[in-house]
């Protein structure tokens, strides 16, 4: 039997089945779906606030307007209009990430939501260890220097370094995540914290490199394919579409579902992954560091 989704993965399963029947049914004689403008019409509902729910940030505050979305769409079915129902009502319940979402990035919380219900990730990082990778020492380093700058307090730190130790939670669980990560050279030479925090970070990266469902390449400095954008593929399995996340210089954090977009960084993936070198060899860069 599969694992009973997360909030995060409800939301997503439901706004992907509303829009794909809003897009599949049909308009008078013309066929062709419903634009979210002519969807909303009779309900509570603006476009934006349907573009959230099909995007999954979002669920339905009145069943009301979930019922007038689904009789729109040809949908009369008693019992799959309270399956509907039933999916909305469970998706608004909290979860673990809620107590966490102040200190994430718009658009981070619905990617880190994810994690535990994908089959594999792949992540570039260029500049630093990759989040899922990272020591407790080392993560709160990196939060440490970043203080004056980002104005944050000591509480904001020790949440935020909190939170990404829950994430790796999905490397040790039984079914853990299978992860593929490509580390710039960069990452491993950029001194973050003391030599004592650079030296317990390597061997944490030495003895992950070990385990069965991670890889870990790095890319060298010396020519061959670059991105200059930190990024992160999640692969959900074939009922939920894969999804990328990438960083913006601003701080901010920009996810998509859009198979072009998605395809484009698997690429960009495989095409550094050529150029790096082997995970075969990375302990032993790891160990000359």
């Amino acid at each position: 039997m599969a694992a009973k989704r997360g909030r995060t993965g409800q939301r997503l399963e439901l706004g992907l089945q509303l829009r794909q029947l809003r897009e599949n049914c049909g308009l008078g004689d013309r066929g062709g779906g419903f634009t979210r403008k002519q969807a909303i019409q009779g309900t509570r509902l603006s476009e934006a606030a349907l573009l959230r729910i099909e995007n999954g940030a979002l669920n339905f505050r009145n069943v009301g307007d979930l019922r007038k979305l689904l009789d729109r769409y040809g949908v009369t079915d008693e019992d799959v209009i309270e399956s509907f129902i039933g999916l909305n009502r469970e998706s608004a319940h909290q979860d673990w990430l809620t107590q966490y979402r102040s200190l994430m990035p718009a658009g981070m919380p619905g990617f880190v939501g994810l994690e535990p219900e994908a089959r594999s990730m792949r992540a570039y990082h260029p500049t630093l260890v990759y989040g899922l990778l990272q020591t407790e020492g080392y993560a709160r380093a990196i939060h440490e220097v970043q203080k004056p700058v980002e104005e944050t307090t000591s509480e904001l730190i020790r949440n935020s370094v909190a939170l990404r130790m829950k994430r790796q939670e999905v490397l040790t669980r039984e079914n853990p995540v299978k992860l593929r990560v490509i580390l710039g050279e960069a990452a491993l030479r950029y001194p973050v914290g003391s030599d004592e925090i650079m030296r317990e970070q390597y061997e944490k990266l030495a003895m992950l490199s070990t385990w069965d469902h991670v890889s870990i390449q790095v890319l060298p400095f010396r020519r061959g394919y670059r991105s200059a954008n930190d990024f992160a593929i999640l692969d959900l399995g074939d009922h939920l579409p894969p999804r990328v996340q990438i960083d913006s210089a601003w701080g901010s954090t920009h996810t998509s579902d859009k198979r072009r977009e998605v395809d484009r960084f698997m690429r960009r993936f495989d095409a550094m992954a050529a150029s790096a070198l082997s995970p075969e060899d990375t302990p032993d860069f790891l160990n000359r560091l």
